[in-house]
């Protein structure tokens, strides 16, 4: 599984050495967005860590004033004063703290909630070819853990370094103010401080990125060792596949250990050079205050900016290194919200759409008359393998009833995806109504579709909502009348709860041919314009096929329908049958045409015959074995 996602190959056009070396200010520019998107939140965060910063500088200041005047004039200082002084700094203190608890708490829910809205928002939008190398896994990793830590750097990261930018620029000016040598004398470590920084950055964000992305690449093995449970208990692959996320959790554990030895190392340093500052205000401030340079309050209030001044520093450092791992982070989010699908609407479809909008005209939409299908020697390839479709031509009108046939990877669900503009043909054109479909909109287009596949997918909830997301303002009765012409209403009506039942977690209280004629309701119920169904009744019983046959003769008059079978004895009855082989339509007609033919369908049909009647002798005998 993990070896067909290689993650440090193919990740969004990204390799390892695409990124920056260092902090991209771009990238965080773009993710700053989320943050003064909110400006009132800010700016009240903003004066809250300003006067966090203030209060804190002022407390050194107030006790160096006390201790001076004390020594100078003794018993005659009026401590009343200075006391009230201090009181009204720790009351702003205390609600400064209370306020950016507050706000950032908010700010930091409301970037993680954009954050998450903008990239499920850009999932829906991304062609199915997107997906076609990133199991869900991969793409969980990163609106889970990395959104949330991208969250946390962008509101307390923020809050942190406005408070510590005041606080250190204040500290600084308070020292300055007092004494400019003692002061310069304190500040000469910031050099040190600054190359040491730039020093450990690009170590400690070199194996953050290989953190998140290994990451990514367990959080994906673990997701389909999970779905395919089944499957690796049938083939008893539960070995392999320990063995397989075993060494990815030890490349995570290498990767993660190297990067916190690395942040480790770079917060003891920024301690010792905090220590080695305080030791310098004390040797050269005791002497001073020998020689009568500076008082003894001035030189109090130095030791204590001294471990004050590192404070910041050492906050700022912690989140630097979280910064790192969140600049990892941020990379794979915005490479998610950034991607562009590869279908998409033209620039002169989407001008032609603005405008309808300005002028209040209805957009193309649901329900258009479409008369034609044309296939202009279309091909396809995918982005792996060779040539899927060669030069395919085809026409189909409104009200026939197409099948598509032939062998395993001859190219018919790659034929129905290009009909639906889930991929876009590599060479040649497909017109409706004589206009090339991408020059209309692709919600023109898959609002006129109504698809069911060979598994299609049942959503939590109950039975009513999974059929009625077909047509979301249907009325019970036309939801019910769906579900019987889909065959649905008899096992409905025998279910507790009838159409208001629950159906489960991906419809896991319902059988698969259950699940199957649910899905055929939701299409029935959305009266598309073009019906397509891929393999749709391959999961249902003889019975079953043949109430869904009498529902959908109906349902299929009057507009376009494709039929991909895998049972050929079910489209017996259509208009006209294609057999593809090797991306090529080898044979085109009516049932009756191709058996006279005796080409590839006669054989296949004639095969398909033969096997079931076996079957059905193999069965009819067994029976007459066991009776009594």
């Amino acid at each position: 599984m993990s070896e067909f996602f290689d993650d440090d190959n193919y990740e969004d056009g990204f390799t390892e050495d695409s990124f920056e070396e260092g902090v991209d200010l771009g990238l965080w520019r773009q993710l700053m967005a989320y943050t003064l998107h909110y400006p009132v939140e800010v700016t009240i965060l903003a004066v809250c860590a300003i006067c966090t910063a203030i209060a804190e500088v002022a407390f050194p200041l107030i006790t160096r004033a006390v201790i001076d005047a004390v020594g100078n004039n003794g018993a005659e200082v009026n401590l009343l004063q200075y006391g009230l002084l201090y009181f009204a700094f720790v009351v702003l203190l205390a609600c400064s703290v209370g306020g950016f608890i507050w706000f950032g708490g908010k700010i930091r829910t409301h970037v993680s909630h954009d954050i998450r809205k903008n990239g499920f928002q850009n999932l829906q939008q991304l062609s199915f070819a997107y997906y076609d190398f990133r199991p869900v896994g991969w793409l969980m990793a990163r609106m889970t853990s990395d959104c949330e830590r991208l969250s946390n750097i962008l509101a307390w990261g923020l809050l942190d370094l406005i408070w510590g930018s005041t606080m250190m620029l204040g500290i600084a000016i308070a020292m300055l103010y007092m004494d400019v040598s003692l002061a310069l004398i304190v500040l000469s470590v910031l050099p040190v401080l600054a190359w040491m920084s730039i020093n450990f950055q690009r170590r400690i964000l070199k194996s953050a990125r290989r953190v998140r992305k290994t990451n990514s690449r367990i959080t994906g093995s673990f997701n389909e060792s999970i779905m395919g449970v089944r499957t690796s208990k049938a083939f008893v692959k539960e070995a392999e596949n320990l063995n397989t996320f075993g060494k990815l959790t030890d490349e995570m554990f290498e990767a993660s250990v190297l990067n916190q030895v690395q942040a480790a190392l770079y917060l003891p340093l920024v301690l010792t050079l905090g220590s080695l500052a305080t030791g310098l205000a004390l040797v050269f401030g005791g002497v001073e205050v020998i020689v009568g340079g500076v008082t003894t309050g001035t030189l109090i209030a130095f030791l204590t900016y001294t471990r004050h001044f590192f404070e910041p520093i050492e906050e700022l450092a912690h989140w630097f290194a979280e910064m790192q791992m969140a600049q990892a982070s941020a990379e794979r989010i915005i490479s998610l919200i950034d991607a562009e699908s590869d279908i998409q609407d033209s620039p002169e479809v989407k001008k032609k759409m603005a405008l309808q909008h300005r002028i209040g005209l209805a957009p193309d939409g649901h329900g258009e008359d479409i008369q034609q299908i044309e296939f202009e020697n279309v091909r396809f390839s995918y982005a792996v393998g060779g040539e899927v479709l060669k030069g395919i031509n085809l026409s189909i009108s409104k009200g026939e009833n197409i099948a598509i046939v032939g062998s395993t990877g001859s190219g018919k669900t790659s034929l129905v995806n290009l009909l639906c503009r889930f991929y876009e043909p590599t060479a040649g054109r497909i017109l409706i109504d004589g206009i090339d479909y991408r020059a209309r909109s692709l919600e023109w287009l898959q609002s006129n579709l109504g698809i069911v596949l060979q598994s299609s997918h049942i959503f939590g909830g109950s039975i009513a909502d999974n059929i009625r997301y077909g047509k979301l303002d249907a009325t019970r009765d036309e939801i019910v009348t769906a579900a019987k012409k889909a065959g649905a209403h008899g096992f409905i009506s025998q279910i507790d709860g009838d159409y208001d039942s629950e159906v489960g977690k991906a419809g896991a209280r319902l059988s698969a041919g259950e699940k199957q004629l649910i899905s055929f309701a939701r299409a029935i119920l959305a009266d598309p314009a073009i019906l397509v169904m891929d393999e749709a009744t391959s999961s249902v019983d003889t019975v079953t096929e043949q109430e869904i046959q009498r529902g959908l003769s109906e349902l299929l008059q009057g507009r376009i329908s494709l039929v991909i079978a895998h049972r050929l004895s079910t489209i017996r009855q259509a208009d006209r049958i294609l057999v593809l082989e090797h991306g090529e339509i080898i044979e085109s007609g009516d049932h009756a045409t191709l058996m006279a033919q005796r080409g590839r369908y006669y054989f296949l049909y004639s095969q398909q015959h033969l096997d079931e009647f076996s079957r059905e002798q193999s069965n009819w005998s067994h029976e007459e074995t066991i009776s009594p």
